[in-house]
């Protein structure tokens, strides 16, 4: 059966977009662009093989698709910046084979003007053809929550903006296969824009409540109450919850464009949520300290090293950074993850403990970094002789928390 659909890029954005697209029974083929990270299970992989997903290595595929959607991750590069690498090498490749008529979609994270000023002439000069009047050209800004199970791609609405009226409905009508609600912006500008909002009023927000956990600690406060007090607010409070870092796919841009104007607010959120594992490090040195140990020579044990819960994503996850710091005070660190068989810092592989009571018994400080559902607090808390809870999901009293 031939496709309607190709999905370039098979990372975080591409394989949930292949995933809903083939349980909407759309014909899929994904396009790798790289090594990306995204994963299947095999369960997973061998539903999407039968309900109609092919992977292909042969770019001429992409040519007999009606729909083209661009997923390349664009990750922070040496500047501080958006690598667009991926990206434009994804465009080359798909403008080499690009036909009349095709529909031609942007997912990934980009600055505001990017699908217009990089997408379209990479496409325009390879293809020989003109976006508007040969072809289709849109953005819409990704939105996966990874392990949400509430939130599936049927009932999360999709921005559209277009280059032209008609772009924007032709991409309409693709998304309109997928989900319940299309919501057509302005233009392809304004659906960029709606990505970079997106994320950084995730960061900025937990960047406020991370400031606020310092201040707390220092003031006696219990910032955990704080929260659950002021979000029975039914209205101007929106709740975040303060953490040992900040990880995942969509990193802040505190930059509009390539030397282009700066945001002040997301600078600073960046720069305090960067500080945020040095913090966890100093916490659990003062900890140490405080019950007759010294943080040279202890057992530290990591708990749960992913950037969310019941994930297997390390991307950007603020345990590697808190593994470093504490090996550089003289720590032995090891580490407990369902998720994560194997885990290395910098080149140098972390000890796994496969008995986590026994190992948490025998540390002399534990650290919960990420709260995966398996973890018993309650158990743990009674085993471990300290416990440093940076998620404040330990029983009130059970344990110190950030």
């Amino acid at each position: 059966m031939p496709a309607d659909l190709a999905v370039i890029g098979l990372g975080p954005y591409g394989l949930p977009l292949a995933q809903a697209a083939v349980a909407a029974g759309i014909p899929t083929l994904g396009y790798r662009t790289g090594p990306e990270t995204g994963s299947l299970s095999p369960a997973e992989l061998r539903r999407m093989l039968s309900g109609g997903f092919r992977p292909a290595t042969d770019p001429a595929e992409l040519g007999r698709v009606r729909t083209a959607v661009v997923c390349a991750p664009t990750p922070p590069g040496a500047d501080g910046g958006l690598d667009l690498s991926q990206l434009e090498a994804a465009a080359r490749t798909l403008a080499g084979h690009l036909r009349p008529h095709t529909t031609v979609i942007l997912e990934s994270p980009v600055y505001p003007g990017t699908t217009e000023k990089i997408l379209r002439p990479l496409l325009e000069e390879g293809s020989g053809l003109r976006a508007g009047r040969d072809f289709h050209l849109a953005y819409s800004p990704s939105r996966v929550d990874p392990g949400n199970r509430d939130v599936t791609p049927a009932t999360t609405p999709k921005v559209i903006g277009g280059l032209t009226p008609a772009c924007t409905e032709s991409a309409a009508a693709f998304y309109g296969r997928l989900t319940d609600k299309v919501v057509r912006a302005r233009g392809l500008r304004e659906a960029e824009t709606v990505h970079l909002l997106e994320t950084n009023y995730r960061h900025v927000n937990i960047a406020l409540v991370n400031e606020m956990a310092v201040l707390c600690n220092d003031l006696g406060v219990d910032l955990w109450d704080v929260v659950r007090c002021a979000e029975t607010k039914p209205f101007g409070f929106h709740a975040f919850r303060p953490g040992p870092g900040v990880g995942g796919h969509s990193a802040p841009q505190d930059m509009t464009a390539p030397g282009g104007r700066g945001l002040r607010m997301v600078e600073l959120a960046r720069q305090v949520n960067d500080r945020m594992p040095g913090y966890v490090v100093q916490r659990a040195a003062t900890l140490l300290n405080e019950h007759g140990k010294s943080a040279r020579g202890a057992r530290v044990l990591l708990l749960g090293v992913t950037y969310k819960p019941d994930l297997a994503d390390l991307e950007g996850t603020p345990a590697r950074e808190i593994a470093l710091r504490l090996r550089e005070l003289g720590a032995a660190v090891s580490y407990h993850d369902p998720y994560v068989p194997a885990w290395s810092v910098l080149d140098h592989p972390v000890p796994r403990v496969d008995s986590l009571y026994e190992a948490a018994a025998d540390a002399d400080l534990t650290i919960l970094l990420q709260q995966h559902r398996t973890y018993d607090l309650q158990g743990l808390s009674v085993k471990a002789q300290l416990l440093l809870d940076t998620r404040g999901a330990a029983p009130m009293g059970a344990a110190h928390r950030l």
